[in-house]
């Protein structure tokens, strides 16, 4: 919903002009995912890297910890 709102805001401030909404829409977006964009890819390797399912195993026992 949230990003619903910054697109919809986005075009509001560019009236007839979409790619400009679109440009300043994403380019709040992208720095702001980058975040969930790591987390969920330290989550795939920990379920589908090459040390599954010992680093799975690692989680649920010792807990989160940095595992790059």
């Amino acid at each position: 919903m949230f990003d619903g709102a910054q697109l919809a805001q986005a075009i509001a401030a560019h009236p007839g002009d979409t790619d400009a909404a679109l440009t300043a829409y994403e380019e709040a977006l992208f720095p702001r995912s980058d975040a969930f964009y790591a987390a969920a890819h330290a989550m795939l390797d920990l379920v589908l890297g090459d040390r599954t399912p010992f680093d799975f195993i690692d989680l649920l026992r010792d807990g989160p910890q940095d595992r790059s």
